[in-house]
C-alpha cells in the first residue's frame, strides 16, 4: 500500500511544481493588474469593444444568404468543391484544399486588385507564415514601432539578420521632433551606410517595411504614400518590399471598403497585403495578397500554412458572402452611418473635454477628426472608467501596458453600424459622469477597482467574467 501511494505522490509531483511556478507567474502579473481572462459579454450591453465594425453579422440580408451557401452545398454533395461541408480533412498540402477555396482566393485578390491571394486560419497566422520564411539570411526587417504582435512572432522565426524599429507614422526626418525616435528615412539611411551597406545599395539584400493600414489601438491611418515614397527614394534598385497589415482598414477605407492600398492607388507598389477577415467583414480567417510566386512560395514555405488543419466550407462560405455583399454596395448605407456615428462621437468626445476642461492628463481624446471606427479615450485611470461604463450598460474595454506602452493607457471606444446616436450619447454622458465623480471624490480608483473586482468574482461564478483582452 505504501508503495502505491508513493508512486500515485511522485506521478502528481512534477505537474504540482509545474502549476506552483506558474501561479507564481500568474499572481506577478496580477498585482501589477494585468492579469488577462476569457470574457464573455452580458446580454444587453451597448457593443462599443467589438471589431464588428459593419455589424455583418446582424444583416438579415447576410444571415439569409449565408445560410442559402449551406443549404445548396448541403442539398447538392461536393458542389462546394469538396467531399466534406462540415472539416476539411486536412491541411491544404494534403486532404483540406478544395476547388471553392482557390476560387474564393482568386475573388478576393480580384476586388482588392491584387495578382493572387493566400488564404491563412487567421491574419496572424498569415503575418507568421509571411514574415517567418519570405525574408532571407542578411535581409533587413524595417518595421513601425507598433506593428500588431504577429509581425513580431513571425519576425522571431525569420532569418534576416537586421529587425529595426521607426517611429511610428514618422517617415521624413524634416518633421519630426522626437530626437529619442528614428523616423523612417533616418532607419533606411542608416541601414545604407552601416554594416553591410553596399549589398542593400547595390540590391544584393532585401529590405522588408511593415507598416498597418489602421493602427488597432489608435485608429490612426498610416501615411502609406509617404512611406512608398521614401522607400522608393532609398532604395531605388526595388530592392524594398513593403507588406501593409489592412485587417482593420479593409471594409471601411477606399471604394466599397477595398482597403487604403487601393485607396491611394498604390497597388503596384506594394509589395504584399495581409487582411483579417474578423474585424468590418464579421468572419475568421486572413488572406495575403502577393504575386502569383510569392503565393507559390509561401504554399512550399510558410509554416502556418503547411502544418495546419484548412478552414471548413462554413468558414470559407461566411468570407465569400461578406465579400459579395461590399462588392455589391449592400454595404454601402452601414458604411454611411458608421462615418456619421464616428465623427458624431468624437465631436461629443471632444466637447466634453473642453466643456469640463478636463486636464489632459486625466481624460484626453486625439484632436483631429478620425477615419476609423476606433476612438481612444487617454486617462491613466483606463480600468475605473471602463469599469464605471460598463456597470451603466456600456461595454467598452481598458487598454494598459503591457498592451500599450506605460503612460498610453486608455479607454478602447469602437463604434459600429449597429450602434445608435443615442447610445453614442449616453455614452459620452457615462464618461462625463464618471469625470464629474472622480473630481468630486465621490469615486477613487481604488474603491472602482474593487468594485470591478467584486464583479468580476460574481460574473466569473456566473460565466460571464468581464475583464481586458489581449491586444487585437
Amino acid at each position: 500500500m505504501s508503495e502505491v501511494k508513493t508512486s500515485q505522490k511522485s506521478s502528481q509531483g512534477p505537474e504540482l511544481r509545474l502549476d506552483h511556478v506558474l501561479a507564481s507567474i500568474l499572481h506577478r502579473r496580477s498585482s501589477r493588474n494585468q492579469l488577462r481572462r476569457l470574457t464573455t459579454v452580458p446580454h444587453g450591453m451597448a457593443d462599443f469593444s467589438s471589431n464588428a465594425y459593419l455589424s455583418l453579422s446582424s444583416q438579415p440580408a447576410v444571415q439569409q444568404a449565408f445560410l442559402a451557401r449551406l443549404h445548396a452545398a448541403a442539398s447538392t454533395p461536393g458542389s462546394n468543391g469538396s467531399s466534406s461541408l462540415l472539416g476539411s480533412g486536412g491541411s491544404r498540402l494534403l486532404d483540406g484544399n478544395s476547388s471553392y477555396a482557390e476560387s474564393l482566393e482568386r475573388t478576393i485578390a480580384a476586388f482588392h486588385r491584387a495578382p493572387a491571394g493566400l488564404l491563412f486560419n487567421s491574419a496572424m497566422d498569415a503575418n507568421v507564415g509571411l514574415f517567418g520564411c519570405v525574408p532571407q539570411k542578411g535581409d533587413a526587417i524595417v518595421y513601425d514601432e507598433l506593428i500588431h504582435a504577429s509581425v513580431h512572432d513571425g519576425m522571431r522565426l525569420s532569418r534576416a539578420g537586421k529587425k529595426i524599429p521607426f517611429a511610428h507614422s514618422s517617415v521624413w526626418e524634416v518633421s519630426h521632433p522626437d530626437p529619442n525616435k528614428s523616423p523612417l528615412e533616418t532607419v533606411l539611411r542608416s541601414l545604407l551606410h552601416g554594416p553591410d551597406g553596399g549589398l542593400f545599395r547595390s540590391g544584393e539584400r532585401n529590405v522588408f517595411i511593415a507598416v498597418e493600414g489602421i493602427y488597432s489601438m489608435d485608429g490612426d491611418v498610416a501615411p502609406l504614400t509617404e512611406i512608398v515614397d521614401c522607400v522608393e527614394r532609398y532604395l531605388p534598385r526595388h530592392n524594398g518590399y513593403i507588406v501593409v497589415d489592412e485587417a482593420h482598414s479593409t471594409g471601411i477605407i477606399g471604394d466599397r471598403g477595398r482597403g487604403l492600398v487601393c485607396e491611394q492607388g498604390l497597388e503596384k507598389r506594394v509589395w504584399a497585403r495581409v487582411l483579417g477577415f474578423g474585424k468590418a467583414m464579421s468572419c475568421t480567417g486572413g488572406i495575403v495578397l502577393c504575386s502569383s510566386t510569392t503565393r507559390e512560395y509561401l504554399i512550399n514555405y510558410a509554416r502556418t500554412l503547411i502544418y495546419t488543419t484548412a478552414m471548413a466550407f462554413p468558414t470559407l462560405a461566411s468570407i465569400e458572402t461578406a465579400y459579395d455583399f461590399l462588392a455589391t454596395g449592400q454595404a454601402e448605407p452601414l458604411l454611411d452611418n458608421l462615418r456619421l456615428l464616428i465623427q458624431e462621437a468624437h465631436k461629443l468626445f471632444e466637447a466634453l473635454c473642453t466643456r469640463e476642461n478636463a486636464p489632459a492628463e486625466l481624460l484626453r481624446v486625439g484632436r483631429e477628426n478620425p477615419r476609423s471606427p476606433i476612438i481612444p479615450i487617454f486617462t491613466p485611470h483606463a480600468r475605473s472608467l471602463a469599469g464605471y461604463c460598463q456597470a451603466r450598460g456600456f461595454m467598452v474595454r481598458p487598454i494598459v501596458a503591457p498592451t500599450v506602452p506605460k503612460g498610453r493607457e486608455r479607454v478602447r471606444v469602437c463604434l459600429h453600424a449597429a450602434n445608435t446616436m443615442s447610445e453614442v450619447h449616453g455614452l459620452v454622458e457615462a464618461v462625463g459622469a464618471w469625470l464629474a465623480a472622480w473630481r468630486t471624490g465621490t469615486l477613487t480608483e481604488a474603491e472602482t477597482l474593487r468594485q470591478t473586482q467584486r464583479e468580476d468574482q460574481a460574473t466569473s461564478n456566473s460565466g460571464t467574467t468581464m475583464v481586458t483582452k489581449a491586444r487585437l
